[in-house]
């Protein structure tokens, strides 16, 4: 399957939207997604669940004027409103924090007051669990309390989102260069980047930061990128970091990656926001430039190695990718030719049949290698889908924004 920008993107978003409309799920009105169409349980979670697709159909609806995603969307912020009282995870991406962001989404966005009732309940049970310190062990984003506070930021509430990262200052360790977090309480590794850490909580800190005019949070968040800055391998044009030191022994894990969760394209994310928090500061900017800079000159998105590459998503994949070539194509004006390389790849890998378009992704080191296509955010169409649809709206001149951004991506100034 070949493609063009942005008819190629724009076609490749409607096969990919008819593939999740046709794996929902009824839950008693409501519409629920499971992770693969093979699994037997539906999830509300906004990593590979019901909250990521929302807001994908929230996009979709906004470019399409299509009132079945939009109906999609009404129901399923019912089910994810159904969920919240029940689910006992509460980070980001995989719990109440994500479940709120997207019921608040759709009330903003669709003029839903259930949903902002719901977002609103989701928040104060959030509050409720609270114990002093945080929700769990975890400081990082995915999980953690620095992605409760950015979830608690985007929802307005910002009491919340101070309360959420009250505990980094005392946490946090100083290094020759700035300073570090736990990924976890007791873990070893100090990872460095967006998903599990330093440059996430950076990312939290600095935004609460900002909206809150508290810059003893600022300066920390700046202390945390010293370090990761300190750690570059790839200067003076170059940006690339270790996955974590001393290094996560897993066999699924590589020292260096190129995506958001792990890599140069989520650092730049990092160094994006605190270009907006401090812009009299030139460092930032051109720290953006040089992860942008090692990207272009990967190689990606050819596949490196079986394995490393072979991922389409938007976490640790060419949809991550393709985000921030579309920032660099509002704030730059050099990400195009990159961002139309990436939908033409994507293009290339799709799966298109009478029941839509979806992607597989690939693992070696698993059996079956390769892998169920999925709906969700991280690694499926929903991920996707926002991705192709802003490439689109970017090349036709519309409006770059996202329906409903995501708390730990800056909008394009």
């Amino acid at each position: 399957m070949t493609t063009s920008a942005p008819e190629g993107a724009e076609s490749l978003a409607v096969g990919a939207l008819e593939w999740l409309l046709k794996a929902a799920r009824d839950v008693d009105g409501g519409l629920a997604w499971p992770g693969t169409p093979a699994d037997d349980q539906v999830t509300p979670e906004l990593y590979s669940g019901t909250s990521g697709v929302l807001l994908a159909l929230l996009d979709a609806w906004r470019y399409f004027a299509d009132d079945r995603y939009a109906d999609a969307a009404l129901r399923g912020a019912r089910s994810v409103a159904d969920a919240v009282d029940g689910w006992e995870d509460c980070g980001l991406y995989t719990g109440v924090a994500g479940m709120a962001v997207a019921l608040r989404g759709a009330h903003r966005v669709l003029g839903d007051t259930a949903a902002g009732a719901s977002a609103d309940h989701a928040l104060d049970v959030l509050r409720a669990r609270y114990n002093g310190a945080g929700w769990n062990d975890r400081f990082e984003l995915i999980v953690g309390n620095a992605g409760i506070a950015l979830a608690a930021l985007e929802c307005g509430d910002l009491d919340l989102a101070q309360l959420a990262v009250n505990r980094y200052a005392r946490a946090a360790e100083p290094t020759a260069a700035g300073v570090q977090w736990e990924t976890r309480a007791g873990s070893v590794p100090r990872l460095h980047h967006m998903s599990h850490g330093t440059l996430g909580i950076v990312y939290a800190l600095a935004a609460v930061g900002r909206a809150s005019d508290r810059p003893d949070l600022v300066d920390l968040a700046v202390a945390g990128a010293a370090d990761v800055v300190s750690r570059d391998e790839a200067g003076p044009d170059g940006f690339l970091v270790a996955h974590s030191d001393p290094q996560q022994q897993h066999e699924k894990i590589e020292r260096h990656s190129y995506g958001w969760c792990h890599g140069s394209a989520g650092d730049a994310q990092a160094f994006r926001l605190l270009a907006h928090v401090l812009p009299d500061d030139p460092a930032w900017p051109i720290l953006a430039d040089r992860c942008w800079h090692t990207i272009v000159d990967s190689g990606l998105p050819r596949r490196v190695r079986p394995g490393f590459w072979d991922n389409n998503g938007r976490c640790c994949g060419t949809a991550g990718v393709l985000a921030l070539a579309c920032d660099r194509q509002v704030e730059r004006g050099d990400g195009r030719d990159f961002a139309d390389i990436l939908v033409a790849d994507l293009a290339a890998r799709a799966t298109t049949d009478a029941d839509g378009v979806r992607w597989s992704n690939f693992e070696h080191r698993e059996t079956p290698s390769v892998l169920a296509p999925a709906t969700g955010w991280s690694m499926g169409n929903a991920g996707i889908i926002r991705e192709l649809l802003r490439h689109a709206r970017i090349t036709a001149n519309r409006d770059p924004r996202y329906a409903v951004p995501f708390p730990d991506h800056p909008p394009t100034a």
